[in-house]
């Protein structure tokens, strides 16, 4: 177990640093001068020069790069040079939408995706298997943000029940945090939920027809049963392969959920930053955003060993 473990966390560190690595050096390798861009075409050379030097720009890459894996393992993120702030506390800020945005639709994607997949599974090749499996189909090839203006359409321009954008700091009201957080939250879930759905089919599927459910089935378990006390444990460890991918995915769509709903999180952040060509803070964000789904990997590679003892007998 031990052995697996240190594995696992030696392989989280590596692709830390080989994507930090690669977020560094393609910024780096982008045409045109971020100085020139942020001082405009008419700026002096020596203005010009003046900012490259204070931005770190005049330094070897290989030294900027230690220097920013170096700052950050400090805490330190640098200085946005368009807003003028340090880089950790516009994170930190955004994070405070984003991370709670991503957390509420990977739990919706969950509690319906897993649920209509096990019923869809139970009822194979019947009406219900077939009318759900369409449903799922269809959410996976709509996309999200186009889902959202529905949404929007439908909630808050005709039903006027929630709003049609924006966030509520959570210091100043909670409860209107939360509901500024619904709808994205279920336009991001739609497509996650479907595709859950469509994987718990089919895993389930396949485990119908191992021995041991046959062995239940022989004494006295209807197919339902024996599939919700026997197969769906068995089905898990594609669910959580897929729940790890989908949390990367989630995060990747903020960016386009986030400014269809005009919401202050880190997604809208990187957009901004890159129409401003802020690469202090496009990398930082975008670096933060790779160890928040890293961890999630690394969390499901533990869960693996929670469902599956066989791997914490071939760990140890």
């Amino acid at each position: 177990m031990s052995v697996y473990l240190l594995r696992r966390f030696g392989g989280f560190v590596v692709t830390l640093v080989v994507a930090a690595a690669i977020i560094f050096f393609l910024l780096d390798l982008l045409p045109g001068d971020p100085a020139r861009f942020i001082l405009g075409i008419n700026a002096s050379p020596d203005a010009v020069a003046a900012l490259r030097q204070q931005m770190g720009l005049d330094a070897p890459a290989g030294q900027r790069f230690l220097g920013w894996i170096w700052g950050m393992l400090q805490g330190d993120f640098g200085v946005s040079h368009t807003q003028r702030a340090p880089v950790a506390r516009l994170i930190a800020e955004r994070l405070a939408v984003t991370l709670p945005l991503s957390v509420f639709a990977m739990i919706i994607s969950v509690a319906v995706g897993l649920p209509i997949g096990i019923i869809a599974a139970r009822r194979r090749g019947k009406f219900t298997d077939t009318a759900l499996m369409v449903m799922a189909q269809t959410g996976v090839a709509v996309p999200n943000f186009w889902f959202g203006m529905l949404l929007t359409l439908l909630f808050a321009v005709t039903l006027h029940w929630l709003p049609t954008g924006g966030f509520t700091p959570w210091d100043e009201d909670v409860w209107k945090a939360l509901r500024g957080l619904i709808l994205p939250s279920l336009a991001l879930a739609l497509p996650q939920a479907s595709i859950l759905a469509r994987v718990m089919r089919t895993a389930l599927v396949d485990v119908a027809g191992q021995d041991f459910i046959r062995t239940a089935r022989a004494k006295g378990m209807t197919m339902g049963e024996a599939l919700w006390r026997h197969g769906v444990r068995n089905a898990l460890l594609p669910v959580l392969t897929i729940l790890g991918l989908q949390f990367g995915y989630l995060v990747a769509g903020t960016i386009v959920v986030e400014n269809v709903f005009f919401l202050p999180g880190l997604g809208r952040l990187i957009f901004t930053a890159i129409s401003e060509r802020d690469l202090v803070l496009v990398r930082s964000a975008t670096i933060v955003l790779v160890v928040m789904v890293s961890i999630t990997m690394l969390l499901v590679d533990l869960a693996y060993t929670l469902v599956d003892p066989r791997l914490r007998r071939a760990g140890s």
